[in-house]
């Protein structure tokens, strides 16, 4: 294997607001819905953004009841997604355990489980704490538990930078193909801190919308009214492939990762480097990763947060790595339907711009009555818009806390 060895994408799974598979999510997107509600829970109600993107729905008919309670609420979105993209490429009966990999990661973990057992600990002694806290709170507890679920022996890996894990695990997963040590690699990030200790932290940071009276238009990235992110959950896990392997398997293969772009902002730990350096170089760096011209860049998946600073610095971001051939780049921003996932949000949003890619139409960002004229991007904003090019080369952004920037290039096949 080597540098030049290509990648190809042969299973996907979802589980989002939208919908716990990726047909029903897609049509969700499609259907311009917001997967958005206020949250009735009584641990909400004296935290200042009482919206979230909640999984509202009975997960026992997706996971056994028994596997699920030794599992964090993440681990359990990450495993039902991997089992999905697993089994929509029918790849376990196709390779060989010692050439099957995981790189799949997690922004903040399992925080849910470490407040559920702090109240044990508080409330009835040490005694009744689950022997299985320190497996489910851990950084790799979805990546161990995927791992173990398919038998995957040549090794998996959980990357936790923020916003951009799930779209770092994309480049990991491809690095190990690139190199050598695997054949297939299921990847992906996962997210579920719909809790009161991490809404009430974001809720002190401004970083949240507080739209509490109209929670489906709360997130609205490049509208002026924009007031901050809206905290979502949710996983997305892809099957990646070497195509050498994919073809000889006959697989259906949805797209290529053509390459990737890894770059670090040394700026803040929270704010984004309002001049895009960083961005910039990690967009231009999955460009040139996928042999590509910047002229070849005909979509773009825009992290696109829905929070004043971060939307205006990326769009600077881009304007800097494009120039003038940013006015002919389709951009749209998918957090407008679904949220923030976090560690999420960068594989979730890599399915929806591969399935972008297959159904030739990039879907329109809801939420925008007014467009913020600092924008200075082509944004799909008012009806989805096909997509004219036979081939076709995408961008997705993912942006971190800690200046963490990865942009994945993704090729139509």
């Amino acid at each position: 294997m080597s540098a030049h060895t290509r990648v190809v994408v042969t299973g996907l799974g979802l589980v989002t607001p939208l919908g716990l598979d990726v047909q029903s999510t897609w049509q969700a997107v499609m259907d311009s819905k917001s997967g958005v509600r206020a949250l009735t829970e009584d641990w909400a109600s004296d935290i200042n953004s009482r919206i979230a993107g909640a999984i509202d729905a009975d997960l026992s008919n997706v996971i056994d009841k028994v596997a699920a309670r030794r599992m964090d609420r993440s681990s359990q979105f990450a495993v039902i997604a991997a089992k999905q993209a697993v089994a929509d490429a029918d790849i376990l009966s196709n390779v060989d355990p010692l050439r099957l990999g995981v790189a799949f990661g997690t922004g903040i973990g399992g925080l849910s489980t470490v407040l559920q057992q702090m109240e044990i600990l508080a409330e009835r002694g040490p005694d009744r704490v689950n022997p299985l806290t320190v497996p489910m709170i851990m950084p790799n507890a979805a990546a161990a538990l995927i791992e173990l679920e398919i038998g995957a022996k040549a090794g998996a890996h959980a990357p936790v930078s923020a916003c951009a894990t799930s779209a770092e695990a994309i480049a990991w997963g491809t690095l190990m193909i690139r190199t050598g040590r695997a054949d297939v690699v299921v990847v992906g990030g996962t997210e579920a801190v719909i809790n009161r200790l991490a809404m009430a932290a974001f809720a002190a940071m401004r970083a949240m919308s507080n739209r509490n009276d109209d929670p489906a238009t709360a997130s609205r990235p490049y509208d002026t009214g924009r007031d901050g992110f809206v905290m979502s959950e949710g996983a997305g896990a892809l099957v990646l492939e070497s195509l050498d392997h994919a073809k000889a398997r006959n697989a259906r293969i949805y797209a290529e990762i053509a390459g990737y772009g890894m770059t670090s902002d040394a700026h803040h730990i929270a704010a984004p480097d309002p001049d895009g350096a960083g961005a910039a170089r990690a967009m231009l760096a999955a460009v040139a990763d996928a042999q590509s011209q910047l002229s070849d860049v005909v979509h773009l998946n825009a992290h696109a947060t829905s929070t004043p600073l971060g939307d205006i610095a990326e769009a600077t971001a881009v304007r800097r790595a494009f120039g003038s051939h940013a006015d002919r780049i389709a951009v749209t921003a998918p957090k407008s339907s679904i949220g923030h996932t976090l560690g999420g949000a960068g594989a979730i949003e890599s399915i929806l711009t591969i399935l972008s890619l297959v159904n030739r139409v990039i879907p329109k960002t809801i939420n925008i009555s007014d467009f913020d004229a600092n924008v200075e991007l082509d944004v799909v904003k008012d009806a989805h818009r096909e997509i004219a090019s036979s081939e076709i080369l995408a961008l997705n952004n993912s942006f971190g806390f800690g200046g963490h920037n990865v942009c994945i290039a993704i090729r139509s096949y």
